[in-house]
């Protein structure tokens, strides 16, 4: 009895008949049934009979690609489709019910065949993962293979991307390339194998964009609960709002920049943007990995938290405050210590609309005494990744983070629904 086998399995007076899936625990047979969906089923007193032979060899499966291509068409844009993981870039071998990482332009287009005719493709893995696993040097690999796929000629970057931190990839990219094409963040949040997959329309939607004139780091996900509309975010102005939504990513502080509409199959954009072939490709790579992100709230060991920040060592410290920009009062000589040691300390803070302005209470400027930089409206995940960036890249990375760099850091804050 092998993954692949098709089987019969008797348990507690339930009879289950499908295909034997690969399980991640010994006590535990995993069955995918006719409909499409798993029956988790425990080995104890199962009687399995073995039906039909089929092995599978889901380690082959499972390993990485590199770049393919299929035929291409003189009249059609080319579009580069990367693969980093994630619910979106997985194919269900439905003989096995295996979920495998193989992915190529081929793969691309028997899974999501409504991408036919709309572009020529290529394809190629950086590498599979889940999204919470991603680093920083992940994101560097991920900026070269993109610059790669534009040299190389293509049109627009299609990045498929695990959802859960497809925001901080997205910052990356946007202040690590100067881009003459658009490169389009896509992903899942629901499997293919699921009656609601939301998998197709963000695929096709993510290539309509590439295919358009924003040539700015976006992320393209579903505008609303219904098949009809993917918004376009900004890469530095985009969060995941919700955890299973399909329309789960928002622009904080302000519209999208613009949407698809899947139907008619049409790309609008809302705003002012960078346009394709206005930026020559450059690349800015270096990292300062060497940044942390706290979250004050109340009651938190001042004294504890002031150890660890020593310990760490730090280059960088983005401090998520309260309201405009505030934490308690025994928690700014440990940032004035901080910056005294020559750590930037920039403020965000934890409300999702509005900016930074340490200079209305005494907290906040006794804050800005101690050196601490605001970082007006930009979000607390940005935030992170931009003064990663800076602190590589600029020579003063303080001064960097109270200004706009990649669109991060809106000129004022209006409400906005």
């Amino acid at each position: 009895m092998n993954p692949g086998d098709r089987v019969r399995v008797e348990r507690a007076g339930v009879t289950n008949e499908g295909v034997l899936m690969p399980s991640s625990t010994s006590e535990h047979l995993v069955v995918k049934l006719d409909g499409g969906y798993n029956v988790g089923i425990t080995r104890e007193d199962a009687d399995v009979d073995v039906l039909e032979s089929d092995v599978y060899d889901v380690e082959s499966a499972q390993t990485e690609s590199g770049p393919s291509e299929i035929d291409f068409d003189d009249d059609l844009p080319t579009i580069s489709l990367i693969s980093t993981g994630g619910t979106i870039a997985s194919t269900v071998d439905y003989r096995t019910g295996a979920v495998t990482a193989q992915f190529d332009a081929e793969d691309v287009l028997r899974a999501v065949p409504d991408l036919a005719g709309r572009a020529n493709y290529r394809g190629r893995v950086v590498t599979n993962i889940l999204s919470e696993n991603m680093t920083p040097g992940v994101w560097q690999e991920l900026a070269e293979a993109v610059v790669e796929e534009i040299r190389a000629g293509a049109d627009g970057v299609v990045v498929m991307h695990g959802t859960d931190t497809m925001q901080f990839s997205a910052s990356a990219l946007s202040y690590m390339l100067d881009t003459p094409v658009p490169i389009v963040f896509t992903g899942s949040q629901r499997s293919a194998d699921r009656p609601s997959s939301d998998n197709v329309m963000n695929a096709v939607s993510a290539v309509e964009a590439a295919k358009a004139d924003a040539a700015e780091v976006l992320v393209c996900m579903h505008a609303s609960t219904s098949d009809d509309v993917c918004a376009l975010h900004r890469g530095t102005r985009v969060r995941k709002n919700h955890t299973s939504r399909r329309d789960a990513f928002e622009t904080i502080g302000a519209e999208p920049l613009g949407e698809v509409d899947y139907d008619a199959e049409e790309v609008t954009f809302r705003r002012e943007y960078a346009e394709r072939g206005e930026t020559d490709l450059e690349t800015h790579l270096d990292l300062e990995e060497n940044v942390d992100l706290l979250k004050f709230t109340p009651g938190m060991d001042v004294d504890r938290y002031a150890e660890m920040l020593r310990d760490a060592d730090l280059d960088g410290l983005v401090v998520e405050g309260t309201g405009l920009g505030h934490v308690h009062t025994d928690l700014i000589p440990v940032l004035e210590s901080l910056v005294d040691d020559g750590v930037v300390v920039a403020m965000t803070s934890q409300c999702l609309e509005g900016r930074v302005c340490d200079r209305v209470y005494d907290t906040g400027r006794d804050l800005l005494d101690a050196g601490v930089v605001e970082a007006g409206d930009t979000l607390p995940g940005t935030a992170k990744v931009k003064l990663m960036w800076t602190l590589a890249n600029v020579d003063d990375p303080a001064a960097a983070m109270q200004r706009p760099l990649a669109g991060e850091l809106q000129e004022r804050s209006v409400p906005w629904t």
